[in-house]
Parts: C-alpha cells; structure tokens; sequence
C-alpha cells in the first residue's frame, strides 16, 4: 500500500519544481500562480498576483473555465511546503498542461525567505 509520502515523491519525480532563487522569473513568465492550499491558508496570506483554487477543485475549476482550456498555458502552483503542489502539477500534466511547475519549498519557503507575501484585507467600517 502506498502512502501520501510515496505519491509526492511519485509526483515530485514527474513534475518540473524549481527552486525558490528561480521562482520569481518562473512566475513573472507564468500565465497563472495557483496557490491550491485551503481557503483559510491563503487568507493567512499568499504569493502576490496568486489564484486561490484548493487542490480537491483544481481539475474542476479549470475544466469549467473555458479562458482556461489552452494547454500551453504556463502554469505554476505552490501549496505549503510542496507536497500538494507536486500532485496538483502531475493532474495538470494528466490534463494535458503542458508547461507547469511548481514552487521548492511552497509558502513556508518562501517567506522564510522574507519574500513579499500578500494579506487580504477587510474592508474598513469606520
């Protein structure tokens, strides 16, 4: 039986990760930065310029986009610390993406690296 550990490694294997030194140009060439982690997660804070889509309605929401539908869109995720952006990427190459990748390291990496990270804030009633 294999293990959540095995399929990010399985994952990890298939997929194109780059490093958090190469993730700035990695993005500013990407089409779209998907974070997939939970709703709250990116509430807390996320990569600036980064879509919300949580890694259990991925290949729905792209599905049902049709702005979406191109496969040679450039695509880059991340999650918290890599594991669910690898799986992610390999269900976007099952779908026939051709050009994803995904961040070493997730969020956690990256603001440990003091890079700028974005807050949603609420609007003020005052």
């Amino acid at each position: 039986m294999k293990t959540a550990h095995d399929l990010v490694m399985a994952a990890k294997a298939r997929t194109q990760e780059v490093s958090l030194d190469a993730a700035d140009a990695a993005i500013r060439d990407a089409d779209m930065l998907i974070d997939v982690r939970e709703a709250d997660e990116f509430a807390a804070g996320h990569l600036p310029g980064a879509v919300h889509i949580s890694r259990g309605l991925l290949e729905f929401k792209l599905s049902s986009d049709p702005s979406l539908a191109a496969r040679d869109l450039k695509l880059v995720v991340y999650c918290k610390t890599g594991g669910r952006a690898a799986l992610a990427a390999c269900a976007l190459h099952d779908m026939g993406y051709l050009d994803v990748k995904s961040i070493a390291g997730g969020f956690d990496a990256w603001a440990s690296a003091g890079k700028p990270v974005a807050k949603p804030s609420l609007p003020s009633f005052d």
